[in-house]
């Protein structure tokens, strides 16, 4: 399966190529930067540093706050706080999909420094992020199959047994199978968590290093000093999200470290390469809108079918929110809160 994947993505960069040389600027302004008064490269740079040590210490902070709440007996998992915390991090998610990555696509592919003849003609947002849904879709789908066969035993949660059997009662139920033991359905809802996370996971980086990489070749600080603050406050509460699924998934030390400084690091990863390429990256020129527009909208589809299939739908049809009407009601408002914040945040961002 990892072939798999390496060779659809091997081909969805080889498509990008064959556009991106046949793409054309219509106009020198396209592949030169604005003379605005705000482009100003020396004052850029030390925004940027902040920005870096700024987005680095609150995507730590945002992602390790669930990791350390079964310390806090209010926000374990099994607990009510937990799943409303949750619902707010997936209304980010959703509106991280929709009202930030997709409309940046829409605006790089829609651009005039691109041709009228294929760019303008057909829709490649809405495409490659329908496209890139499906595609998650079938990696979540045949994910699961294949862990489900390896492990038909079922998985046992690597913590303790005393969590592992308050998790069984909480989420497990047999449907009458009172022959068979808990574990199997207790693996299988574990499964779905990790899939869940290593997926996310997936969908977020990409649209991190995107972000970090435009943020860091610009030299616009009126667009800059905005952006830092909300990059820092998107980055908190989408690593919250993040963390929880982590938290659920279960996993060892070493796995949560690792998922941990993937997500920190990303964006400032990004913002780093942009400054290095910022000579070379023209982020108005041809090249650069198809690849970043292509890369946002297959974020985009991904984000989108995360936020609404794994963690909204999973949590509001399982049965903890369909006994409780008045926490439906609770987790409705959090997405709603979430949802609108991180909208908010697009009039910066």
């Amino acid at each position: 399966m990892g072939s798999s994947l390496i060779k659809l993505i091997s081909i969805f960069f080889i498509l990008i190529t064959i556009f991106t040389s046949q793409a054309a600027s219509q106009s020198d302004e396209c592949e030169s930067e604005s003379n605005s008064s705000c482009n100003n490269k020396s004052a850029a740079l030390p925004l940027k540093l902040i920005a870096i040590a700024s987005i680095l210490v609150t995507s730590m902070i945002g992602v390790c706050l669930p990791l350390f709440s079964r310390s806090i007996p209010a926000l374990s998992p099994d607990r009510n706080l937990f799943i409303i915390v949750k619902a707010f991090a997936s209304g980010i998610i959703l509106a991280t999909g929709f009202m930030h990555v997709l409309p940046d696509s829409f605006d790089m592919l829609w651009s005039p420094c691109l041709t009228e003849n294929p760019w303008h003609k057909f829709p490649f947002t809405g495409f490659v992020a329908m496209l890139s849904a499906i595609f998650t879709l079938m990696v979540d789908s045949i994910a699961t199959s294949l862990y489900t066969n390896k492990n038909k035993a079922g998985i046992i949660p690597e913590g303790q047994v005393a969590d592992e059997a308050a998790v069984t009662t909480t989420q497990g139920h047999s449907h009458g199978h009172h022959h068979g033991p808990k574990i199997g359905t207790e693996g299988s809802q574990l499964l779905r968590y990790r899939v869940v996370a290593m997926v996310l996971e997936l969908g977020i980086v990409v649209h991190s290093v995107v972000i970090g990489l435009s943020m860091g070749a610009s030299n616009n600080i009126c667009t800059i000093k905005p952006l830092v603050a909300a990059l820092c406050f998107h980055q908190m509460f989408e690593g919250m999200g993040l963390g929880g699924c982590i938290l659920q998934a279960e996993y060892k030390f070493l796995k949560k470290a690792l998922m941990v400084f993937f997500f920190s690091v990303t964006t400032p990863f990004g913002i780093a390469l942009g400054i290095a390429l910022s000579k070379t990256y023209k982020e108005n020129s041809p090249t650069a809108l198809i690849t970043v527009g292509l890369l946002n909208a297959s974020s985009a589809g991904l984000l989108i079918y995360m936020a609404l299939v794994d963690l909204l739908s999973a949590d509001f049809l399982g049965p903890k929110l369909q006994g409780s009407i008045k926490l439906q009601i609770k987790s409705y408002v959090a997405v709603l809160l979430g949802a609108g914040g991180m909208s908010l945040m697009a009039k910066w961002a």
